[in-house]
Parts: C-alpha cells; structure tokens; sequence
C-alpha cells in the first residue's frame, strides 16, 4: 500500500509541474468556427452530437490546426485570452478524442486505464500539438488552467464527455466574455440538481468538489464557495456527502 501511495504522489507531482507548452509573437486566434460547432452540435442540456461532428470533421480540423499553430504567448496575451485559448482546446481536443474513437461507452475505455483517482492514463495520451510540442489534456488542466491561473471556476468550463461532467457549453468561450460565461457556469453546475442536490442543512454534491477541494478553498470554506452560486445556501455546518461520478459518454 505503501509504494501505491508514493506512486501516485509521484504521478500527482508530474502532472502538476510546469508546462512548456506556449509559444512566442502570436496572436490570439479566432474561435468562431468552433462557437459554430458548438452551437450546431451540442443542446442546451450540453448533451453532444458526436455523429454532427464527425459529419463537419474538415471544418473541426481546421480549428483544431488553428489551435495548435497559435499557442498562447503569456507576456503579451491578456489573462481572458490565455483562458479562452485554453478551455477552448481542452474542450475541442477531448472531443477529437472521442470522435477518433468513436462510437465509444466512455470516455476511460480509451487506452490504458489505472484503477485510481485522479490517475488515468487517458488524460496523459499525447495525442494532438499545440506549438509543436507533444500534448495531453491532462497538462492543459493540471499544469496550465489550474496551476498558472487560480481560478477554481474553469472546472465547469472544461469537459471530459461524461454525464456527471459540468454541461459542456454550446458556445465558444471568449476573452470580452469569460468573466460572464464563468460565473454562467459555476451557477447553472452548483444549482443543477442532476449533480448536486443542495439543502439547507445537508448536500450531495459532485465528486469534482472532493478531488480539487484544494482549489476551492483558497478563500474559504467549499461551503463559502458553493454559497457564493447556491440557489439554497447551506449552513456553515451542513453535512457534506459526494455522489458517484457517471463517466458515461455524453451523447
């Protein structure tokens, strides 16, 4: 027990190291054909046509190269670009990966799977570029969003095509916008009884709250956070209890 434990604390430590992953002179590029995809391709509910998107495959290359052939330049993006940038790939790259499986169950029957959280090695498949180098979505979300830039609401921005997943958005995100769509999503995922189920004195709420406690607790309580977008606030004191996560495809 004692090497699985120091395993995944060495797994947890690569995958939470810098990331080279950037590029220099760029400029920000546009998302419109993905905001197009997305608003043709996924519901309100964000439940994905897999099938549309493998049916516009050329016009979802062409973003994608657009994606990998302008990273982000930190020193000269603004924050809100960066992010846009970044939630945007992650989004649009794990549907690359499932419309190159496809049809598929889950998202985890892709590739080798290690039987402990937060460690599956779907997530550290190099499968696309961004800038030349050999990326995973796993760096994106460990090493990029959730190490560079604090901000604990990108995990109801970004999808990993399961039912328990936050909705996958069918609109782009966008720098003139992220503030608006952030705050949009944290409050429709904190409210949505399919995932959590909030009372005054007691919640059952998401997994996703439990394995990046850490990154909602920087300010406060996980109760002060759910607070600040809970339709029904909670009690300092309520009862916490986390619900299985459905990796399910999301189709």
């Amino acid at each position: 027990m004692k090497i699985l434990i120091l395993f995944v604390l060495f797994l947890f430590n690569v995958s939470c190291g810098n990331s080279p992953l950037g590029g220099e002179d760029t400029e920000p590029p546009s998302h419109d054909i993905f905001d197009s995809l997305l608003s043709r391709h996924v519901d309100k509910e964000g439940l994905v046509d897999y099938r549309g998107f493998i049916a516009d495959k050329e016009e979802f290359k062409n973003y994608l190269q657009l994606l990998s052939q302008n990273p982000p330049d930190r020193d000269t993006w603004s924050r809100e670009e960066q992010l846009a940038y970044w939630i945007n790939a992650y989004n649009a790259f794990t549907i690359k990966l499932i419309i190159d499986h496809y049809p598929v169950e889950s998202i985890r029957d892709i590739g080798p799977l290690l039987d402990i959280p937060l460690v599956n090695t779907v997530w550290h498949l190099e499968f696309f570029e961004i800038g030349g180098q050999p990326a995973s979505l796993d760096e994106i979300e460990h090493k990029i969003l959730r190490k560079e830039f604090d901000e604990p609401r990108i995990h109801f921005a970004i999808n990993c095509a399961s039912v328990s997943c936050p909705k996958l958005l069918n609109r782009a995100f966008r720098a003139e916008k992220m503030e608006a769509q952030l705050e949009k999503v944290s409050k429709e995922f904190i409210n949505d009884p399919n995932r959590n189920e909030l009372g005054t004195d007691s919640a059952e709420i998401s997994s996703i709250f439990s394995w990046f406690e850490e990154d909602f607790t920087t300010n406060g309580s996980l109760i002060d956070f759910l607070n600040q977008y809970a339709e029904t606030p909670l009690h300092p004191s309520s009862k916490i209890s986390y619900r299985d996560y459905d990796w399910s495809l999301n189709e």
